[in-house]
């Protein structure tokens, strides 16, 4: 399928333009948004290495993400118990991903384009079109947890 990528500068740039009402480059509504930046595509591939980056830093911009429609995250840690509150407030769901293993990760995208904000470099926000992308769910729509020790009632057998 389709995924976008954005890091911390295109994240406070799409941020910044929600909150203005601006329009914004790309429509994020109902879509996966990855936090990566790729390193330079090696002859014959189409991009490079492209782990996610710390979900974390991305808690600041993440209501107006929301708030967009982004129906889904890709990224590696935890986050913030408001963002957690966040997700399940918008059913939104946040997949984690092996970081570390951007050269793998890389075998999975099947295309990968610039679409916004091309002056920030690895920054830059991209469209990847994805086959077998490994990520798992983190945290659902019912408050599922991963990194929690609990298992949610509804997961009980």
């Amino acid at each position: 399928g389709k995924i976008y990528t954005a890091r911390d500068a295109a994240h406070e740039r799409l941020a910044s333009a929600i909150e203005q009402g601006n329009p914004l480059p790309f429509r994020l509504s109902g879509h996966t948004v990855y936090y990566m930046g790729p390193s330079p595509a090696p002859p014959g591939r189409v991009i490079g290495s492209c782990g996610p980056t710390t979900s974390s830093r991305m808690d600041i911009y993440t209501p107006a993400m929301l708030e967009a429609g982004v129906a889904a995250f890709i990224g590696k840690g935890e986050r913030s118990e408001y963002v957690k509150k966040a997700l399940r407030r918008h059913g939104a769901v946040y997949f984690v991903t092996y970081g570390g293993a951007g050269a793998l990760l890389a075998r999975s995208v099947l295309r990968a384009e610039v679409i916004a904000y091309p002056e920030l470099g690895a920054e830059a926000a991209m469209k990847l079109e994805v086959k077998s992308f490994p990520a798992i769910v983190a945290y659902d729509i019912y408050g599922g947890d991963l990194f929690s020790s609990e298992i949610p009632r509804y997961a009980r057998l």
